[in-house]
């Protein structure tokens, strides 16, 4: 059963009608998060609860945000680079002083839920202007993700969704659930081969983080932080090296045009194949075919 966010799951901020998104996440398949890049004009709104959590990145700036209402409501000049905050659950008051460009990012609380651990509840705050470098980062990068949006990316994708919560959960949390920052235990000899058999075996599809995990027996954070114990490497990074491998080996053993290569080996197309193998290997798959 898919669970892809839509529109539906969002404050309703998007549905504004002079809102039109340069792009969004919307039919791609993104597990439990939905990205959306748009221009803003002035408004002041108010919005029912929806069952994501919203971070807003500011691409430009500064402007007036004004959130609340009566005396409770608090106003911020917001600069590029900020971030506003709005949890899950919770109805939005918002005004918007001033044209504004933005990255929104919807995420499943199941998501958050699960970088905390799994013990008490965690609530987010309510942040207006907020500054996280990481956060910001971590946000740009799933919006270059869309930008260049590939099926196998899948994996990666999942792996920003988990260090986004992560990152909510150890800097935004508003009261109990923090993460366990102990050193965490690698993956067993038995969950790490039952692992590996799947990516092998699904290297010419997407495979996503969650199915990974239930391999496993994990949640999603505890298998991303057990697998790079086991094999210091992020479970996207292990298994785009695999694909590299596979695609190697046929280059070297089988005379099928890269094109078809590319794709038994979990690649979108030649050209995305040519792009990883000259990032990782500085190479490329006409030189590894020819062996020099």
């Amino acid at each position: 059963m898919s669970s892809e966010l839509g529109l539906d799951d969002t404050t309703g901020i998007l549905r504004q009608p002079w809102i039109v998104p340069e792009r969004t996440s919307a039919g791609l398949g993104w597990d439990k998060q939905y990205l959306s890049v748009q221009r803003e004009r002035p408004y002041r709104a108010s919005f029912a609860a929806a069952g994501t959590h919203l971070i807003v990145l500011h691409r430009d700036g500064p402007v007036t945000v004004r959130r609340g209402q009566g005396k409770l409501s608090r106003s911020r000049q917001v600069p590029a680079g900020g971030l506003f905050i709005h949890p899950a659950g919770r109805d939005l008051t918002v005004e918007l002083g001033g044209a504004l460009s933005t990255v929104h990012l919807y995420l499943s609380d199941d998501v958050v839920q699960d970088a905390a651990g799994g013990g008490h509840p965690v609530e987010l705050a309510e942040e207006l202007g907020t500054s996280d470098r990481l956060l910001e980062q971590l946000v740009l990068s799933m919006d270059e993700t869309l930008r260049w949006w590939e099926p196998a990316a899948r994996t990666y994708l999942d792996q920003l969704g988990s260090m986004v919560a992560a990152q909510l959960v150890r800097q935004h949390a508003s009261r109990a659930g923090s993460l366990d920052d102990r050193p965490a235990a690698g993956l067993g000899d038995c969950q790490f081969a039952a692992v590996r058999a799947l990516m092998e075996e699904r290297l010419a599809e997407p495979v996503s983080l969650a199915e990974l995990a239930s391999t496993a027996g994990l949640s999603i954070s505890q298998f991303s932080r057990q697998f790079k114990a086991r094999t210091g490497l992020a479970p996207h990074r292990f298994l785009l090296g695999l694909r590299v491998d596979q695609a190697c080996r046929l280059l070297r053993t089988d005379t099928a045009p890269i094109a078809e290569v590319a794709v038994r080996s979990g690649f979108s197309h030649q050209e995305h194949l040519t792009r990883v193998m000259r990032a990782h290997l500085d190479t490329t798959p006409g030189a590894v075919r020819r062996g020099s």
